[in-house]
C-alpha cells in the first residue's frame, strides 16, 4: 500500500483533465486565481447568469446522470413560466409547521436506528444507513401518507443508483430507475397525489417531476448532508461529547451544521450558461453562451483562518450574510427550495442519532465522500470493550485505505464510460435541438436517454 500512495491522487488529477474536456471551450471557472470571491458573487448574481442547461456540453453528462425526466427536474429547467410552474409546486409540497417536519424527520430516523443492533458496536456507511429514512420522509412530504416498503425500496433503490452514478463508483441502472417512474405515473393518474401538480407537463413528465426533485434531489442530497455531519461528529470527538452533553444548544448544532456544509458542501460545481453579456472586470465581458462554473469548494475556503480546519466555534464570531458561504445557492440565483426546511430536519436527524449512538470513525472525509461515510455506532450504555474498538477502528482505517486506490480507478474507468456514453447521446443538447419550446416524446421503460 505504502508504495502506491500517488496512485489515488494522480488517477483523481486524470479525472479531472477528462471531465473539463466535457465542457468545451467556452468555460470560466470562478473564483480563480485572477478574480476573486466577489468576481464570483457578482457574476453569481447577475440576471444574465440564468441559462441552466441549454448550450453546455457539462448539461448533457448531468443529463444523462439525472435521467429519466432531467428535461422537467427543477434544478435543470431553463427560466420561463414552466420553471415558475414547477417552482411554485414545489414550495407547496415543501410547506408546513417546524413541529411537523422535525417530528416526521425524527420518526423517520429513528425507524432505521431501530435496526441497528443496541448490544454491540456495528460497523455501517453512513449514507447507506440514513437513506432510507429520508426516502419515507420525502414520500410523506408528497403523499401526505405513511410510506409503505415497497416505496420505500423503490426510492431507495434509484437514489442510490443516481448517486453511485454521479460519485462514478457503478454504471447507471436504467430499468431500476424505470420501476419508480412506473410506480409514480400510476399514483399520479389514480389523483393519489394530494397537492396540485404543474398544469404545465403532461401526467407522464409530472411523474418524472416528482422523482428528480423528491425522490433524487431530495432524497440524495439529504442523505449526504446527514452522513458529512455525522462523520465530521465520528472524526471530531470533543465537538459530538458537546452536543451530547447540552443536547438542546441549538445555537451550536447550527454552528456543526454551518461549519459542515462550509467545508464539505453538497455542491462541488454549479454550472450556469448567460444568456447576455456580464462583466467580468474591466477588460473582460463575458459573451451570451458562456459556461460559468462556480467552484463552491474554492469559494468557502476563501475569507476564513485555517480554512481547511473543522471548528463550529468559528461561527461564534461571525455570521452567514457577511462570509463566503452559501451551501444553499444565492436568493439571487435559483436557491434550492429546501434551505429552510434542510436545517431544521437535519438537526432533529443529528439529535436522533447522538441519543442512541456514539459515533467513531478513522475514515477520511473528503466534499464528495464516494465511500459512504464509513462510521462505528457505538451504542449508548455498552459496557466499554477497548480492544475491540481498537481492532474495528483499525479495520475502518485499513478497508478506507484499500478501497482508496481501488476505488479511484474504478471511477476512472466508469466515469470515462459514462463521459463517452453521455457524448454520444447527447440527451440536452438533442432536446434542445429537436424541442427547442417543449416537450420530449414519452420513453418505453428501460429505455430513458438510453
Amino acid at each position: 500500500m505504502a508504495a502506491a500512495w500517488w496512485l489515488p491522487r494522480g488517477v483523481v488529477a486524470l479525472r479531472v483533465r477528462i471531465f473539463e474536456k466535457v465542457n468545451g471551450d467556452r468555460v470560466v471557472t470562478l473564483p480563480s486565481a485572477t478574480h476573486g470571491p466577489e468576481v464570483f458573487e457578482r457574476v453569481y448574481a447577475h440576471p444574465a447568469a440564468d441559462g441552466r442547461s441549454a448550450g453546455a456540453g457539462l448539461s448533457d453528462l448531468f443529463w444523462y446522470w439525472l435521467s429519466p425526466g432531467p428535461e422537467v427536474h427543477q434544478e435543470h429547467l431553463e427560466p420561463g413560466e414552466r420553471y415558475e410552474d414547477v417552482a411554485a409546486t414545489t414550495r407547496r409540497i415543501l410547506a408546513g409547521s417546524t413541529a411537523d417536519h422535525t417530528g416526521a424527520a425524527a420518526r423517520a430516523v429513528a425507524g432505521v436506528l431501530d435496526t441497528v443492533p443496541g448490544t454491540r458496536i456495528s460497523a455501517v456507511r453512513l449514507r447507506d444507513l440514513v437513506m432510507p429514512a429520508w426516502a419515507e420522509f420525502c414520500y410523506r412530504l408528497v403523499f401526505q401518507e405513511p410510506c409503505p416498503p415497497h416505496a420505500r425500496d423503490l426510492i431507495t433503490a434509484h437514489a442510490h443508483d443516481v448517486i453511485t452514478s454521479l460519485k462514478c463508483t457503478g454504471l447507471r441502472h436504467p430499468r431500476r430507475r424505470a420501476r419508480l417512474t412506473a410506480y409514480l405515473r400510476d399514483r399520479v393518474a389514480a389523483g393519489d397525489v394530494p397537492h396540485r401538480l404543474p398544469a404545465s407537463l403532461s401526467q407522464q413528465e409530472q411523474a418524472h417531476y416528482l422523482q428528480g426533485t423528491f425522490f433524487n434531489t431530495a432524497v440524495v442530497q439529504l442523505s449526504e448532508a446527514t452522513a458529512h455531519v455525522l462523520l465530521a461528529l465520528a472524526r471530531h470527538p470533543r465537538v459530538q461529547h458537546r452536543l451530547v452533553a447540552d443536547p438542546d444548544d441549538d445555537r451550536y448544532l447550527t454552528h456543526v451544521l454551518d461549519e459542515t456544509m462550509r467545508l464539505y458542501p453538497l455542491f462541488g460545481i454549479a454550472h450556469r450558461i448567460t444568456t447576455g453579456e456580464i462583466p467580468l472586470d474591466e477588460d473582460t465581458v463575458l459573451p451570451a453562451g458562456t459556461v460559468v462554473c462556480f467552484n463552491y469548494p474554492d469559494y468557502h475556503a476563501t475569507g476564513y483562518d485555517r480554512p481547511g480546519e473543522f471548528d463550529p466555534d468559528r461561527w461564534d464570531g461571525l455570521a452567514a450574510k457577511d462570509v463566503h458561504h452559501i451551501p444553499f445557492g444565492t436568493a439571487a440565483n435559483r436557491p434550492c427550495p429546501a434551505w429552510r426546511l434542510s436545517p431544521l430536519v437535519l438537526r432533529a436527524a443529528v439529535r436522533e442519532v447522538l441519543g442512541r449512538f456514539r459515533l467513531d470513525s478513522t475514515a477520511s472525509h473528503t466534499r464528495s465522500i464516494p465511500h459512504g461515510a464509513p462510521c462505528l455506532l457505538i451504542p449508548r450504555g455498552l459496557p466499554p470493550a477497548p480492544r475491540r474498538l481498537l481492532a474495528l477502528r483499525r479495520f475502518v482505517r485499513l478497508r478506507d485505505g484499500v478501497e482508496d486506490v481501488t476505488r479511484g480507478v474504478r471511477q476512472l474507468v466508469l466515469g470515462t464510460v459514462m463521459v463517452l456514453h453521455a457524448r454520444r447521446l447527447r440527451p440536452a443538447t438533442r432536446y434542445f435541438e429537436e424541442r427547442p419550446s417543449g416537450r420530449c416524446p414519452v420513453a418505453r421503460p428501460g429505455e430513458e436517454n438510453g
